[in-house]
């Protein structure tokens, strides 16, 4: 990756591109047609991952007459997540941006996301909601109805539409998460961990008319098993001793009180050598044993990560006041903080 000399951008767009050479045109012209308008100077991260259809040709030409793209090329196609952290890993601008490629999202709203973030500095990530979305109603969006309601109730991060692709955020919040496997799907969750404070606003959708989507109902099954990650990264990732020495106990348990009432049986003359049951407190006490342990050694290794320098163990920022202007007149001045704000 070569520095970038020209002056950083206000706002970074990140879009993914994979098989999309038919869209690409009318992508970057709505885009800067969106942007223009703006009092924000941007820049278009547009990530190619490995397309086979003529996309990473067209990008090349488009870059040449357009000074505000930025194409980058994967070498070959790792994934959306993969594709997203590449851009993230380059942008220069106070904001940063993501949408598809496809054209359902309407880069005329990047404005509105935009604004919110400009106008609310309580707010640290604008999540859209793709309120009347433009797609087949059992293959698309019932699964993504459950999905949504799964996710939101397991991570805590309530949204209506975890799905949509058009999202904007403060630099910071990127700079402290990273995207492996498929985990864009949860941002709003790993934001959310790394301090983001979340809203969300209804944006246009548009059904497709070029290309060929790339998702199927397949991804289901593997949107669970991420959650099953991003749940335990969200609640355990300090403490993983909690997780399995928690899950240890409750084997161990029913498995001693097993092992001790056929302990009582053994006392009075009874024979416990056959009974399934002997079999069943023996794997619980084991099973348990094991859990326990692995949560030790978790915790040995979390040590290890926190202390060798790997991510912070937590994010911080400090409040600082304004400063007292003794000519000013009494009503004017600003109010004294109680006490310095950390916000964690």
């Amino acid at each position: 990756m070569t520095a970038d000399r020209t002056p950083a951008p206000d706002v970074s767009i990140v879009v993914p591109i994979y098989n999309e050479v038919d869209n690409l045109p009318e992508l970057v012209r709505r885009i800067g047609a969106a942007m223009h308008g703006q009092p924000f100077s941007f820049e278009l991260l547009a990530v190619d991952d490995g397309s086979t259809d003529g996309s990473r040709a067209r990008l090349r030409e488009l870059a040449a007459a357009t000074p505000w793209l930025r194409p980058v090329f994967l070498a070959r196609n790792y994934g959306q997540s993969s594709a997203l952290q590449a851009g993230f890993d380059r942008v220069r601008g106070r904001y940063v941006v993501t949408l598809d490629a496809d054209l359902q999202n309407e880069p005329d709203d990047i404005p509105l996301l935009l604004n919110r973030l400009e106008t609310d500095p309580d707010v640290d990530m604008v999540s859209g909601w793709r309120k009347d979305r433009q797609d087949a109603e059992l293959s698309r969006k019932l699964p993504s109805r459950i999905a949504n309601r799964l996710i939101s109730s397991a991570t805590g991060v309530h949204l209506h539409d975890y799905g949509c692709a058009l999202k904007a955020y403060r630099r910071p919040i990127i700079d402290r998460i990273r995207l492996y496997g498929e985990l864009h799907r949860f941002i709003p969750s790993l934001a959310k961990d790394a301090g983001a404070r979340i809203t969300e606003v209804p944006v246009r959708h548009h059904a497709r008319t070029a290309g060929v989507s790339k998702y199927g109902i397949d991804r289901t099954f593997r949107v669970i098993l991420d959650l099953i990650l991003i749940v335990f990264f969200m609640r355990y990732r300090q403490r993983p001793l909690h997780a399995f020495g928690g899950l240890g106990l409750w084997l161990m348990t029913p498995g001693g009180l097993i092992l001790m009432w056929l302990l009582l049986v053994k006392l009075t003359g009874h024979d416990i050598g056959g009974r399934p049951l002997l079999l069943v407190g023996v794997m619980l006490v084991l099973m348990g044993v094991q859990l326990i342990v692995a949560g030790l050694i978790g915790e040995m290794l979390t040590r290890v990560y926190y202390e060798s320098g790997g991510t912070p163990q937590f994010h911080s920022q400090e409040y600082v006041a304004e400063e007292f202007e003794p000519n000013r007149p009494p009503a004017q001045q600003p109010p004294a903080p109680a006490a310095t704000e950390i916000i964690v």
